[in-house]
């Protein structure tokens, strides 16, 4: 169980090294206030003075000391590798040739060893301002310092500044809250043991330090309280409440211990004299407590609890470290190795694309999306909802009102009077109709255009990681892809616009479909003719006075004054009392009533005056060249029938139009821009990019993956990291709970 503690370390180095901070390791936090006795205690623990001293804040950046316990007779002994498990074992092992008994090592400086205690403290001085600079600001960055020792036990602490209120001298004025996040930044972790240390001649229950703790620690599981400066007490008082958990219990307890005064460190009292000091103070006055306090026991109960807490996180630490390894195995793999054959490379990458990109639209790719709909899904969603509704939303009839109607009736029969409904109306008003189908047939063609435009990010994000590696060839494709595209896109949409000219060009009143909706409308205009004049007839004159009295009209020219008198708006009225009637002709001729009929007559005259200029007054000239100013008034029966038949027909062949460009449009858009593209994507790519004098500039790659590529490969590739994890697999499989005492 001891080696567990090394390994640890190693682990840290290692994450430190590769700058990766992803997993929590166990360490011991050192968390006080100012002048509370932190750096007395840990060069209490190491038996050194190696820490800076001074007013103010001295230590700016996190300390983490990691000691390593070796034997005496090993000191000046050649070890073995340090990357090897076996060694961790027994952490004597660790060391090289050296002519000491304790030595130190900094993480920053590799393998310079350092037997001087002196040159450590001096070297903590200029890592710090080297990060921090002269300004007495703090920095986050740790320092890492390893002090191998036959005094020490197996420990890893961190040290952090002092908390303060008031900034000093030149100290940053925001240095309280900067303090404050930089220890909640590590006693977060919880894998860290918080080591709260607080003077006893302050009241404990104004301690800052066990406040921070608590605050991340509410329970109290993970906070080890350190009584410093027992001696320093007012005369008449002791701390044997506070060393109890009387006044405030903390779980992992309470240990007092005696500093070295200012004095002591002046006159170079040296620490092993203060240990004895010490232990002498706590047999005097705290006999009861003495072995329950002191340096000794403090080193040993930090040692006991390291050790238990790495063992309490073993098994979460080696799944953390396992998911990490698997990580960068798979990063590493997602990368590519590095490129041998660029040719054979560059015309991989060019087809993997192009077969992703035609597998997206084909609705086989490999990454398939499940947040929203892509590719052929989507091309297959604009055809069918977003072009069909469009379509279908479309009136008939939009834009046209009977105004529009009559004025193309008329202007299609010149200056003849009309006896039947002109075809080149209907032709007139059906082909405005149809021309308002081509602006969302255009539309769907651009749809589709910026579909198959996302497809390429698509592919590029998903479907072929090595591209990221290449951002020139990812970038040369994405621009040979699109202009492909864009080539494509004039194309297409002349086909579109012939589709709609081509229905433009003849409108087939022949068609199957047209001609049955022809002869329905007759039959509805014949029977609305027939209901009409049922319900005319009780008013007319009888039947066989009407066919008998002098005067009558023979039906033709009955037929002819009916026509002209409907004609002209009533101006050549009947003769009072004709009648004449036609069954059968499925013609818009009516009959011609008696009194009822003269009314009619008199009103159809009177209708159409309106319309006209008013009659010239005297003095006044009239203008015959005026265009007549259109007024509101009621259709005569004969243009509400004709207005009908055209719009019956208008919206029948528009219906049949429909249909065929709703069904035409998506063939061409496969046909002369989808199909195309996947057919010629991958020849369009090759013909462009595979070329020897383009090889090696787009192969090049970018400078963040080629870092990313690094560090994954360096951490995979760092025995360090694979002797850790199998460090960890030998202790927990052969553990050994002896502890290392102090010598």
């Amino acid at each position: 169980m001891e080696a567990l503690i090394p390994v640890i370390n190693k682990l840290q180095d290692v994450f430190n090294t590769v700058g990766a901070d992803i997993i929590q390791l166990p360490q011991i936090v050192v968390v006080g206030t100012q002048s509370s006795g932190k750096s007395s205690v840990l060069e209490s623990l190491v038996g050194r003075d190696l820490l800076p001293r001074g007013t103010g804040v001295v230590t700016r950046r996190p300390l983490i000391l990691q000691l390593v316990h070796v034997s005496p007779e090993d000191g000046r002994k050649t070890a073995g590798d340090e990357n090897d498990p076996a060694t961790w074992k027994n952490p004597r092992h660790l060391t090289k040739e050296i002519d000491a008994e304790e030595w130190g090592k900094f993480l920053h400086t590799k393998n310079k060893i350092y037997t001087d205690f002196d040159e450590i403290r001096q070297e903590i001085e200029n890592e710090t301002e080297r990060i921090s600079g002269n300004n007495k600001g703090i920095s986050p960055e740790p320092i890492h310092l390893k002090i191998f020792s036959s005094n020490v036990v197996n420990l890893t602490l961190v040290d952090l500044p002092g908390m303060t209120k008031v900034p000093v001298g030149d100290q940053p004025k925001d240095i309280e809250l900067q303090i404050r996040e930089l220890i909640l930044q590590f006693i977060s972790n919880p894998n860290s043991i918080i080591l709260a240390v607080t003077a006893a001649n302050t009241d404990m229950a104004t301690s800052e330090a066990l406040k921070i703790a608590r605050e991340v620690d509410p329970d109290g599981r993970r906070t080890l309280a350190v009584i410093t400066k027992l001696d320093l007490m007012d005369a008449g008082t002791d701390a044997m409440d506070v060393l109890m958990g009387r006044v405030i219990p903390v779980k992992l307890g309470i240990i007092g211990v005696v500093n070295r005064s200012q004095l002591d460190i002046n006159n170079k009292k040296s620490v092993a004299d203060s240990i004895r000091d010490e232990y002498g103070f706590l047999q005097k006055k705290y006999p009861s407590l003495a072995n329950r306090n002191g340096t000794k026991y403090l080193a040993r109960t930090l040692n006991r609890l390291l050790m238990h807490h790495i063992r309490d996180c073993l098994p979460e630490l080696k799944t953390r470290i396992n998911v990490l390894a698997a990580q960068y195995q798979s990063l590493l793999n997602s990368y590519g190795e590095p490129v041998e054959d660029k040719s054979a490379t560059l015309l991989q990458l060019i087809t993997k694309f192009a077969t992703e990109y035609c597998n997206t639209i084909e609705g086989t790719a490999k990454y398939i999306e499940t947040s929203e709909l892509c590719g052929g899904a989507r091309i297959c969603y604009i055809f069918h909802e977003t072009f069909g509704r469009t379509l279908e939303s479309v009136d008939p009839l939009g834009g046209l009102n009977t105004i529009d109607i009559l004025t193309a009736i008329r202007n299609a029969t010149g200056p003849r009077p009309a006896l039947f409904v002109p075809e080149v109306s209907f032709e007139l008003l059906v082909k405005r109709q149809i021309k308002r189908l081509e602006e969302p047939s255009l539309r769907c063609v651009e749809l589709v255009h910026e579909e198959m435009q996302r497809i390429i990010q698509h592919c590029s994000n998903y479907s072929t990681q090595e591209l990221l590696r290449f951002p020139k060839l990812h970038d040369a494709i994405v621009e040979v892809v699109t202009c492909l595209l864009r080539r494509r896109l004039p194309v297409t949409n002349e086909m579109v616009h012939n589709l709609v000219a081509i229905e433009l060009a003849y409108i087939n009143t022949k068609h199957p479909d047209f001609a049955d909706a022809c002869g329905l409308m007759n039959n509805n205009i014949e029977e609305q003719r027939r209901n009409r004049l049922a319900r005319e007839l009780p008013s007319a004159v009888p039947r066989d006075k009407s066919t008998k009295a002098p005067g009558a009209l023979t039906p033709a020219s009955q037929e002819t004054v009916t026509a002209a008198s409907a004609e002209a708006d009533g101006k050549a009225a009947p003769a009072a009392g004709d009648v004449s009637q036609e069954s059968g002709t499925g013609n818009w001729r009516g009959m011609l009533k008696t009194s009822k009929a003269e009314e009619a007559s008199a009103e159809e005259k009177s209708k159409p005056a309106a319309a006209l200029p008013a009659s010239p007054q005297k003095g006044h000239a009239v203008n015959l060249l005026d265009v007549p100013v259109p007024v509101a008034r009621k259709l005569s029966a004969r243009e509400q029938r004709d207005c009908e038949v055209i719009e019956r027909l208008i919206k029948s062949y528009f219906l049949i139009v429909r249909k065929n460009i709703q069904d035409s449009v998506p063939k061409a858009v496969m046909h002369f821009l989808v199909n195309h593209v996947k057919d010629t994507l991958q020849s369009e790519l090759v013909g462009q990019l595979y070329k020897s004098l383009l090889l090696d500039d787009l192969l090049t790659e970018s400078e963040d993956m080629a870092q990313r590529r690094k560090e994954a490969a360096d951490m995979l590739k760092n025995s360090s990291f694979f002797h850790c994890f199998f460090g960890l697999n030998c202790i927990e499989n052969n553990p050994s709970h002896m502890p290392v005492q102090l010598q």
